[in-house]
């Protein structure tokens, strides 16, 4: 059976023949490219009221108030808002598999689920990393995310939330702490969609080869991954970013940035914990760091701890969950 070039869209039989046990069978494939993103399961989600996102109505001033005497009155006053519209972007791919192709090895079902498995994988990976670095005024099909928000140490309404851990070449990351709540942050799906990601199994159908001669025709199987996503920032307060993490530093171990005292300070960022769902994130090379510096600061009090969060041992911070994130990265330029 004679196959055309390999590419980059479509599964070859060089790639099937590469997806084979020796006994024929479909093997459980070793995820080396997966990665732990543990914001997803944090993340709080709510329906939007707009078709494209949500929009939040936020407090931007109290009304005036004052002692009054007897027989004065006070001049009537009123508070003041502003609403804030979120923008919300579709995550999309398309699997196809030839028929034939799928056939050879007789289990249809477990050849198309493999695939499956690496989509769903590279959809949860992009959206991780939309939600820390999306910029839609860079990319306006995404969404933006919690980076462009906070992104910079003075001058913006903001910046007391943004921490600054001193470094200052292009290998800087960040540790943030966000409040997952009802009026804190949350992700968002589109009014009258779906929340999450979902996958349309469209059968068996014909399509066009993708070798780029229109004319050839095909019959494959066809998968489609859907994620409506976005995120909502209703009160900045209730998340802060620790930036400028010198990675160099840190792993040489030489002028390297507190990270307990810049946890310390982040924490003492937030008005009250209590409203919401609250979690730390880092890449797995600064909670490398953070747990030898605690290992040395455990004498004078490091509170780096492990204790049971929804029935699983996890590590925690003043009682807040840390969760890793892979799509934070060791290559943020400096926040000024």
């Amino acid at each position: 059976m004679a196959t055309t070039a390999t590419n980059n869209t479509v599964l070859t039989l060089l790639d099937w023949a590469k997806r084979m046990d020796p006994d024929g069978k479909v093997p459980r494939i070793i995820e080396m490219l997966a990665q732990t993103n543990e914001i997803l399961m944090d993340m709080q989600w709510k329906e939007g009221n707009l078709p494209t996102g949500h929009r939040t109505t936020v407090r931007t001033g109290l009304p005036t108030v004052a002692w009054r005497l007897l027989n004065r009155g006070v001049v009537p006053s009123k508070s003041r808002t502003a609403q804030i519209d979120e923008q919300t972007g579709i995550l999309e791919a398309w699997s196809e598999v030839d028929v034939e192709l799928a056939k050879l090895n007789g289990d249809i079902g477990q050849f198309r689920l493999s695939e499956a498995q690496a989509f769903i994988e590279a959809m949860n990976q992009q959206l991780a990393g939309t939600l820390f670095y999306g910029n839609t005024g860079l990319v306006p099909e995404e969404f933006t995310g919690l980076s462009p928000r906070y992104s910079a140490i003075s001058g913006a309404a903001n910046a007391q939330n943004v921490l600054n851990a001193g470094g200052t070449g292009s290998d800087n990351t960040s540790v943030w702490l966000i409040i997952w709540g009802e009026n804190t942050v949350q992700g968002i799906f589109p009014k009258a969609s779906a929340a999450g990601l979902q996958h349309f199994d469209h059968g068996e159908v014909t399509v066009q080869n993708s070798t780029g001669i229109g004319t050839e025709r095909m019959r494959a199987y066809q998968d489609q991954f859907v994620w409506k996503a976005g995120i909502a920032l209703k009160d900045w307060r209730y998340a802060v970013r620790i930036c400028n993490i010198d990675v160099s530093n840190l792993t040489g171990e030489t002028s390297a940035a507190d990270l307990i005292k810049f946890m310390i300070k982040a924490y003492h960022r937030i008005p009250f914990m209590g409203m919401g769902r609250a979690a730390w994130y880092m890449n797995r090379t600064v909670f490398e760091m953070l747990d030898i510096q605690r290992f040395e600061a455990v004498q004078t009090g490091g509170q780096l701890k492990y204790e049971v969060v929804d029935g699983v041992m996890t590590p925690t911070f003043r009682g807040i969950p840390i969760r890793k994130v892979d799509q934070l990265f060791l290559t943020e330029a400096k926040v000024a």
